[in-house]
């Protein structure tokens, strides 16, 4: 699988995460209409799939998508809840990612 399909679908997989995560907690913490909880609990199910796509094995791509998820959160939380990441969070999201590169894509024998 190339690299850019990868990434995508750590990136596609945190979007339903957070996106489904935030619909409940809108539907919960916001009294919002149950049906966002609804729409919320159908896009994790479509989370749990879409890791499965990826070639590597259950821990090694569970553990890489934890850094994509911290770098996904802060920038969910920048772009609609309007609470921008200050340096320590960039500083931490850099590290995350980094270390999901290695443990995703550095080459093994």
């Amino acid at each position: 699988m190339s690299l850019p399909i990868s990434l995508g679908l750590f990136v596609l997989a945190g979007l339903c995460e957070i996106g489904g995560g935030y619909l409940i907690w809108l539907a919960i913490r916001d009294g919002r209409h149950w049906g966002y909880g609804a729409a919320g609990a159908v896009i994790l199910v479509c989370y749990g799939m879409i890791p499965t796509l990826q070639p590597a094995h259950f821990g090694r791509v569970y553990a890489a998508y934890g850094g994509m998820f911290i770098v996904l959160s802060l920038l969910w939380g920048w772009g609609i809840d309007g609470v921008r990441p200050d340096r320590y969070d960039a500083m931490g999201a850099v590290l995350c990612l980094a270390g999901t590169m290695v443990i995703m894509y550095a080459p093994r024998t």
